[in-house]
């Protein structure tokens, strides 16, 4: 969120650098993100398992090739997958989940998930030590072992991570897709279904943990870029575009945060010039930056502008705020439209339709925010598509989920002698019916002397 403008002519901007007591070391954040993982596997795994139908969900990958969901599913110390393995899960009558795995010995994993492969064909692991009583009395491998966990189970449906839509929910390779075939019957094959849904309700659904820390990482954000956008960084006349930008990504590293891509930060000028990259700022001109990094397995997403007075300005000019006004206000006409169950490609167009009945210009392109920062969810617009998003934009909308409300706004500014475009992007949660901006949005220009 933007500070007063005395604040930044003063040069008073927090340092993002008092963050840092609230920044949790690897082996807290381990221990947070595992709690967490357990309680999602208590709250969220059973309710997106109830709501699509599938009462068992596999995911299979092996090492340096996994699947988009397998590191969502396991704990923190376990990076990557182990040779191979896979993972079942199996939702009983009462509603509750038994996990299973089905993997090499590993420790920690077992932590969370009954080891059933215990008794390897043709390898040798000692298994009496690794699991005394427990050690299945007939040597498998691990497909075979599947197959038979599959039958004992008996599940009315058996989900794959196959699709046609979500990447996300599409990890399993034909490899493996067809060596799971070989193994079971024709009674499991049928059951065999694409657990689409399983897997992005997972990956989109945030549980009450996550939910609460949410607002205090995006408020982190905002901070940096506040920062970022005052003299402690720029200068006029002598920074550039990218000394703005590497300073915001050199500051996320140090501060311990993931980039999640490559930030930007372009100019606008006089005339709608658009520059970046060595670009020197100038007094007069308009910045945008789009940020965006992770922590605690969970993504920002920031868009925000910033103009440079010149020498007799104390303000941005009056029409380039409230070009910023109606952008604000088209942040405003959609997610007033997020209604649950309404699909991505509806409330695009009610949004859209809204805007332009205002006579807003409007371009829509927001989209789902979590473990990833292009989630899983539904897509609501692409920029260069406004009549909607075939596949993803047909998916509903659920609670509890997260959000960039990505979009932008044109409007005629006499100050610039031109049509801006307004670019903002603030980040939301959708939650028992109601839209909240996380850690608030900006409504006003940052601004640096």
């Amino acid at each position: 969120m933007a500070i007063s403008e005395q604040e930044y002519l003063v040069s008073s901007v927090p340092s993002v650098d008092t963050l840092k007591p609230k920044i949790k070391h690897w082996r807290e954040q381990e221990k947070i993100l595992d709690q967490w993982l357990v309680r999602r596997f208590e709250t969220v795994l059973p309710a997106v398992m109830k709501q699509s139908g599938i009462d068992c969900w596999v995911v299979c990958n092996n090492e340096y090739n996994e699947d988009p969901v397998y590191w969502t599913l396991t704990p923190v110390s376990q990076i990557t997958a182990r040779r191979l393995t896979i993972l079942v899960f199996h939702q009983r009558e009462d509603g509750t989940v038994d996990r299973y795995c089905l993997t090499h010995p590993i420790p920690v994993i077992t932590d969370f998930f009954k080891q059933k492969w215990t008794n390897p064909k043709g390898q040798n692991w000692n298994t009496e030590r690794i699991y005394g009583a427990d050690r299945y009395p007939v040597p498998e491998t691990q497909m075979e072992c599947l197959a038979r966990v599959l039958k004992e189970l008996n599940p009315k449906c058996i989900g794959l991570d196959i699709s046609d839509t979500f990447a996300y929910a599409d990890g399993l390779s034909h490899s493996l897709y067809r060596q799971i075939e070989a193994v079971l019957d024709d009674e499991q094959k049928a059951k065999i279904v694409s657990a689409e849904n399983v897997a992005v309700g997972w990956l989109e659904t945030r549980c009450d943990e996550e939910m609460a820390a949410y607002n205090d990482i995006i408020q982190i954000a905002h901070t940096m870029i506040a920062e970022a956008y005052s003299n402690k960084v720029i200068h006029p006349g002598v920074t550039t575009a990218d000394d703005v930008k590497y300073w915001m990504m050199e500051k996320t590293v140090e501060l311990g945060f993931t980039p999640w891509f490559d930030y930007e930060v372009s100019i606008t000028r006089y005339g709608n010039e658009h520059l970046d990259g060595d670009a020197v700022i100038l007094p007069g001109d308009m910045l945008h930056c789009d940020v965006g990094f992770r922590y605690l397995n969970l993504c920002t997403d920031t868009q925000e502008l910033c103009y440079i007075l010149k020498a007799d300005e104390t303000d941005a000019p009056e029409d380039l705020k409230a070009a910023m006004a109606v952008t604000n206000r088209l942040q405003d006409i959609t997610k007033d439209e997020f209604i649950e169950g309404r699909t991505g490609n509806e409330i695009l167009a009610a949004a859209l339709a809204k805007a332009k009945e205002e006579g807003i210009e409007p371009c829509i392109y927001t989209h789902p925010l979590g473990f990833h920062g292009h989630a899983a969810g539904p897509t609501i617009g692409l920029w260069d598509k406004q009549g909607g998003v075939p596949g993803s934009g047909d998916y509903p909308l659920h609670n509890n989920t997260a959000y960039s409300l990505e979009l932008n706004s044109k409007s005629y500014v006499e100050s610039f002698g031109a049509k801006l475009q307004m670019s903002m992007e603030s980040d939301i949660l959708f939650r028992d019916g109601k839209v909240y901006y996380l850690a608030g949005r900006q409504t006003s220009f940052h601004l640096v002397k």
